[in-house]
């Protein structure tokens, strides 16, 4: 069992241990090499990837870990042991003593950043879950270290890997609208503050000093069940993760705007509040019949009970795209977004697209939808790039992008000022009118919990 103090002194350091990637050590990956994996944060995001990922022959699992010893006692029983894996309580410890050629980090996002960025200063490739940062300066310093280190990344936004998304992206990126003058796309739920509950026992089987590791960043708060098992509701620990909600779903339909826009590198150059932020349903859920064409049906019933603080916000592009986050989770493509052109409109949704008039769509070249799992043609792609060291389809670049979205919504949700543009410049990642939005770009992390210096170079 690792204890609390070791563990800090294992990562708290102000230079990166730098480790030999393994890929490297052992000369270049070939096309037919296996590609030795670590996985770490071992919840439900983890186990579904987890699935894929043993029936990919590129791929082998090496090691687990999980600051949380319960976790990893039911993932070596069930799976890990007769599969030979390696568990671990430290990340660190791990990388030091596996030859890895990458990790995915499917931790909460809180933590995320600070792990991935000290796995890509020791040499390894990651695969990043959404949203891949919890604030837009985090995750510009994650793109930062990337690229210094030259790492392979993909951020978990599988649709960037679906050929029929890409297809459609490409339609409209390629002029099949003609101008594109509006893009639709959800008004989601955003994260709430921690009220404040009495502290709860920890949980059986817990190990020493486990919550301040699982607090990582944030403010270290006593132990609570609602905090440590629906951290996706809260302020302190996410933008929004729950279904229908800014990161959580936002992450990937403002990821898919990006993609259709051509503007994966690149934002908006206003942002704007519509109307007052109320808690509120996440939609109508209105009896009506269902058209053939919604490619969002299948979400309607899993987020009829969702609600939270809400405000429709309209965003502006440098070539004059409004894009218009005012859809309900019972009438919009919850996880895509509709594109209005001067020749008609594409609504493209998780290997589901739609269009009026329907020739947009149907040409010979179409591919038809994934016969196997949505996650695995995204694994898929980040195992070729660690051999090839190409760009993955979902880089980390675009991942800070997508992410950059959902966080301008809750920060102008935050300013709270309906009607009044908030002007943002995409190059340098800054609010150029708001002192008051700025400040809301980072946050204070915690001692013990800091990204790597990467000085110059």
């Amino acid at each position: 069992m690792i204890s609390r103090r070791r563990f800090l002194q294992s990562t708290a350091v102000a230079a990166p241990l730098i480790l030999t990637s393994p890929a490297f050590a052992r000369g270049r990956l070939k096309p037919n090499d296996q590609v030795a994996i670590g996985l770490i944060g071992l919840g439900g995001r983890c186990t579904d990837i987890m699935k894929t990922l043993v029936e990919i022959p590129q791929a082998r699992i090496v090691s687990v870990c999980d600051c949380f010893q319960p976790r990893i006692d039911y993932w070596m029983n069930n799976a890990g042991k007769e599969r030979g894996w390696k568990p671990y309580l430290d990340f660190r410890e791990m990388m030091e003593k596996e030859k890895l050629d990458g990790v995915m980090v499917e931790t909460t996002t809180h933590a995320r950043a600070w792990i991935a960025c000290h796995a890509m200063a020791a040499g390894m490739d990651a695969y990043i879950e959404k949203p891949m940062s919890l604030t837009i300066a985090e995750g510009r310093e994650m793109v930062k270290c990337a690229r210094k280190y030259k790492r392979v990344t993909q951020i978990g936004t599988q649709q960037r890997s679906m050929p029929l998304n890409n297809w459609a992206s490409d339609l409209v990126k390629n002029g099949a609208l003609g101008k594109v003058h509006t893009v639709l796309a959800p008004n989601f739920v955003g994260p709430i503050q921690w009220p404040g509950k009495p502290e709860e026992a920890m949980p059986e089987g817990a190990n020493e000093g486990w919550w301040d590791i699982w607090t990582n960043q944030a403010q270290l708060r006593p132990y609570h069940s609602e905090l440590h098992r629906s951290w996706s509701t809260w302020w302190d620990y996410d933008g929004g993760g729950i279904s229908f909600g800014v990161t959580g779903w936002g992450a990937h339909s403002y990821d898919q705007v990006q993609r259709g826009l051509g503007t994966d590198e690149t934002g908006p150059v206003e942002v704007i509040l519509e109307e007052a932020v109320q808690d509120i349903p996440a939609g109508k859920f209105e009896k009506r019949e269902i058209g053939p064409e919604e490619t969002g049906a299948d979400y309607y019933q899993m987020v009829e009970k969702t609600h939270g603080p809400r405000a429709k916000v309209t965003m502006k592009f440098a070539k004059g795209t409004e894009l218009k986050l005012h859809l309900d989770a019972d009438n919009s493509p919850g996880l895509g977004c509709i594109f209005i052109g001067e020749k008609g409109r594409i609504e493209i949704n998780r290997d589901k697209i739609s269009a009026e008039p329907k020739e947009l769509i149907k040409g010979k070249d179409r591919p038809l939808p994934l016969l196997v799992p949505e996650t695995r043609p995204h694994i898929e792609n980040w195992l070729d790039c660690i051999k090839t060291r190409k760009r993955c389809n979902a880089d980390i670049e675009y991942g800070q992008r997508a992410s950059t979205l959902c966080y301008l919504v809750n920060i102008a949700r935050d300013i709270g000022h309906v009607g009044e543009p908030l002007k943002w410049d995409p190059k340098k990642e800054k609010f150029t009118n708001s002192d008051e939005a700025n400040a809301m770009l980072s946050r204070p992390r915690r001692a013990g919990y800091e990204l790597p210096k990467l000085g110059r170079g």
